[in-house]
């Protein structure tokens, strides 16, 4: 049973569900986690193109204040909505990948369209295989979680299976950003 609202977990959430509260609706990134293919791909798209848009807008140093604003907060949002679902890290649930793009973007920005593409495809990667220390990670907030999906949890572990959404996704932007170091570095060896 759903601890808030004492009904079955909800087994696909509907466009009227997600925006019935803010951190349904942040947390499914203003709808996009609803795609029904590949959610998390359409997630990091749509936080691709605000970011682009907010381009215009906000400094750098406002995109870190949202960004650091935007996974405090999300570890609370991810962790409430996900009890709501009855489900440890709905495909739905976006804004991890939201924050960890947005983070990837801000860092590697100004870059020419092709370096985005390729930021975008690694961070794809990177948050779809979980390679090595990804899938580490990964296991280990699910491992931790242990016992039933759907049980009525304190704010503490809302908290910590919140973080542990974003925490992989944090991780995929880390190896993103180190591989396009990498890249970098090894262009200008033989440039």
């Amino acid at each position: 049973m759903n601890a808030n609202n004492n009904h079955p977990p909800i087994a696909t959430p509907s466009f009227k569900w997600v925006f019935a509260s803010a951190s349904r609706t942040i947390a499914f990134g203003f709808g996009s986690g609803l795609a029904p293919i590949a959610p998390g791909t359409v997630g990091t798209l749509w936080a691709w193109a605000t970011f682009l848009l907010g381009d215009y807008f906000l400094s750098t140093e406002d995109f870190l204040w949202m960004i650091g604003g935007g996974i405090l907060l999300g570890c609370w949002i991810c962790g409430h909505v996900s009890e709501e679902l009855g489900k440890k890290d709905f495909g739905g649930i976006v804004w991890d990948e939201i924050v960890a793009f947005w983070l990837v973007l801000v860092l590697i920005m100004p870059a020419d369209l092709w370096l985005q593409v390729l930021a975008f495809a690694l961070f794809r990667f990177f948050d779809a295989v979980k390679p090595g220390p990804i899938g580490l990670i990964d296991r280990h907030f699910k491992h931790l979680e242990g016992g039933n999906d759907s049980s009525s949890s304190s704010l503490r572990q809302i908290l910590w299976r919140g973080f542990g959404i974003i925490a992989d996704d944090l991780a995929a932007a880390f190896f993103t950003l180190f591989t396009i170091a990498l890249l970098r570095t090894v262009i200008n060896l033989f440039i």
